[in-house]
């Protein structure tokens, strides 16, 4: 699934061609993805020109100035296609700019999502308002992940995958952060200490930010909206690394299962 940078880094790619831009043409060419296109869809994008892009948690935003955004969610395989030579058959909603730009939501496994929500309603809207602060956002301080964790005895890898806590964070973000903090995946997030944490707030943004700018981990179906891989992968300490030496203590990186996921981290180094 892409998480956060690979979000980032695709709007930022999109920015490029529809900020801005009026939309002469939007079609959708099926029904749903994981739910149901919005039924005005076309109508109110028809026309409407983007006004800005952002990025909430591992969502698109499109802003336009018809008061609505369109909101999307890329699943487990989604990813825009920019000019693309011909439309195929993973592509279901095409944005055509009146610059000529032609851009494709292409989700072969229709797990992503679009929505249409009112501008102003955004932070009330049911997805994003039981969310907790952005990662690479002021709101994310060591203080305020001793607050949200006090007397959380389930393990701090899993709280920090738990929405409500840190909008966006994902697998592979959280285990190499938690090993560039020099914490175990499987303490209690209660007992996680002040300074534990003050490494760790650091360490997120810090993977976060390196991650984006290498355009993101291209992993399975993943690619930058204009074609191009994302390099965060080669950089990965401990992100499916089972067996192999830490690149710290030349330890063996292990691997367990968490809450239905693969969790890797050096026992030597995190405690």
């Amino acid at each position: 699934m892409p998480e956060l940078p690979e979000v980032e880094t695709t709007v930022r790619g999109l920015a490029r061609y529809l900020d801005g831009e009026r939309l002469a043409r939007v079609e959708t060419r099926r029904g749903d993805l994981r739910r149901p296109f919005p039924p005005d869809l076309v109508q109110v994008l028809t026309g409407a020109t983007v006004t800005g892009l952002s990025r909430r948690a591992k969502y698109g935003l499109i802003h336009t100035d018809r008061s609505q955004t369109m909101v999307f969610h890329l699943g487990m395989s989604g990813r825009w296609r920019i000019d693309p030579d011909e439309l195929g058959k993973h592509d279901h909603l095409v944005l055509e700019t009146g610059s000529s730009h032609l851009l494709a939501l292409c989700d072969p496994r229709r797990f992503g999502s679009v929505d249409l929500v009112p501008t102003d309603g955004l932070d009330s809207w049911a997805p994003f308002a039981a969310m907790g602060p952005e990662p690479l956002g002021p709101g994310l301080t060591a203080a305020y992940l001793k607050e949200a964790l006090a007397g959380r005895s389930a393990a701090i890898k899993l709280m920090l995958l738990d929405q409500r806590i840190v909008a966006g964070l994902g697998n592979i973000y959280v285990c190499e952060a938690l090993f560039r903090a020099g914490i175990s995946p499987v303490r209690a997030a209660g007992k996680v200490s002040a300074a534990a944490l003050a490494r760790l707030v650091p360490a997120i943004k810090a993977v976060l930010a390196e991650a984006i700018e290498a355009g993101g981990s291209t992993l399975r179906d993943y690619a930058q909206p204009d074609g191009e891989l994302g390099y965060f992968s080669k950089q990965f300490d401990v992100y499916d690394r089972e067996g192999q030496p830490c690149v710290r203590c030349g330890a063996p990186i292990r691997r367990i299962v968490q809450g239905g996921r693969s969790t890797w981290y050096c026992a030597g180094c995190q405690k």
